[in-house]
């Protein structure tokens, strides 16, 4: 069994910051990739950042120069550090990880999914 527990989720006035976490536990053997996606109320779900694990990092348009992801690769950790927040950022947040991979290709998980709700 696998887990990803997100944290770090609230309330925030706009402009504010966030540092939402994740941690993988279970029967894990190696990890892939490590990423945040959301999901605001009425539409899709959206990649917001990804870091793979030589530490190329990917983000959504919408949150380039104001997100950062980060990870922590002895504590199976990754971290989103959100800045400038604003109202439009308001969704869940879910964790994201490829892992266990071998030649036949790697397992995804999600985790439960963190709110995080920007006000004006």
């Amino acid at each position: 069994q696998v887990q990803l527990v997100e944290s770090g989720g609230g309330l925030v006035q706009a402009g504010g910051s966030l540092r939402l976490s994740c941690v993988a536990s279970g029967s894990i053997f190696n990890i892939n990739a490590m990423g945040w996606y959301r999901q605001a109320l009425g539409k899709q779900r959206e990649l917001v950042a990804e870091v793979n694990n030589d530490g190329t990092t990917k983000y959504g348009n919408l949150v380039k120069g104001r997100f950062t992801i980060s990870r922590d690769n002895a504590k199976n950790t990754v971290y989103l550090q959100m800045n400038n927040l604003k109202p439009e950022d308001t969704a869940v947040y879910y964790c994201n990880s490829d892992l266990n991979c071998s030649e036949y290709g790697c397992l995804g998980y999600w985790g439960q999914g963190t709110q995080v709700t920007v006000s004006s």
